[in-house]
């Protein structure tokens, strides 16, 4: 299996189209957010020409009020793997969400699923209560945790107190036990190569600032004010539509959350590599050196 990845605006989703089309494969996207539907234009999601050319798998599935997980990712793919095989004997992911890709190669940590019982409770819980009281439940529920968490995660605080209140144990218990690989995975004979794509930085953050413009002229805004009811939900908790948001509501002028997408893409592009350089199973490549990844790639199938 060949992962391609990168921080995001480096240039992968060429190149990923390029080597699924030499290997004659599918490809499985790692983007958390392209997963769901009705927002291509902010998660810069596959169009639909390129998808043309080649299959993807996990992009535009999911309704932005469905509950996903990189747990459930994880096994959806390992699901799916064992049927790409019998068909050809490479698999091709690709996608810059670290935690998505980290599930795949590495297993996750084995947290049960909320139930949409809890779910919901959690949620009105938040709304009527406030971050600041959950904080201090889960201090008492989860003081392992709590010290440790960051608090003004709002996603992470209620997912731990959902676990808290669905099992009966505390959050933290469950961490580091990994869950165990599907049976597919282990009768298959699968090797895993990771390629990395980097760029200078003045040269990704002006590709970034470049693409967040391009975003605005194909109807980002547009995007943003069709999701605009549904802006609570976890799926729009993300860059881009956190910032779009502020400006539709009047509290930004349309420059400012612009500036604010590109400072805050920019921080998350850095997050990435810092994720990505931990990791001493890349082999890194300059993204301008397509041609030495595709050799590479052609040399590991001989």
């Amino acid at each position: 299996m060949f992962v391609l990845l990168g921080p995001t605006g480096v240039g992968k989703t060429e190149l990923a189209l390029r080597i699924a089309e030499m290997l004659g494969t599918p490809i499985i996207n790692a983007d958390s957010r392209q997963i769901y539907k009705d927002i291509p234009i902010g998660t810069a999601a596959p169009t639909a020409e390129q998808q043309q050319r080649v299959r993807h798998y996990f992009v535009g599935t999911l309704a932005l009020d469905e509950y996903y997980s990189a747990a459930e990712y994880e096994r959806q793919v390992w699901d799916l793997l064992p049927t790409l095989y019998e068909t050809n004997p490479c698999a091709l992911l690709t996608g810059g969400s670290m935690l998505y890709i980290d599930a795949v190669c590495h297993g996750i940590d084995d947290i049960p699923t909320v139930e949409p019982e809890t779910r919901a409770m959690m949620r009105q819980r938040l709304k009527d209560e406030g971050l600041e009281r959950l904080c201090a439940e889960l201090r008492l529920l989860d003081p392992t945790y709590y010290a440790k968490a960051d608090l003004h995660n709002t996603q992470r605080i209620v997912h731990a107190l959902e676990i808290c209140y669905q099992t009966g144990r505390a959050y933290s218990s469950f961490l580091g036990r990994k869950a165990a690989k599907p049976q597919s995975s282990e009768t298959n004979n699968y090797q895993i190569v990771k390629v990395g794509l980097y760029r200078e930085r003045a040269d990704l953050f002006d590709r970034i600032n470049r693409r967040t413009v391009q975003m605005v002229e194909e109807g980002f805004v547009e995007e943003t004010r069709r999701v605009y009811a549904l802006r609570h939900l976890n799926s729009l908790n993300t860059v881009g539509y956190k910032e779009m948001f502020r400006y539709i509501s009047g509290e930004w002028t349309l420059e400012q959350a612009v500036e604010k997408i590109q400072r805050n893409t920019r921080v998350y592009a850095k997050k990435q590599m810092t994720w990505f350089k931990r990791d001493q199973d890349i082999h890194w490549f300059h993204a301008n050196e397509t041609d030495k990844v595709l050799e590479y790639v052609k040399v590991l199938l001989k």
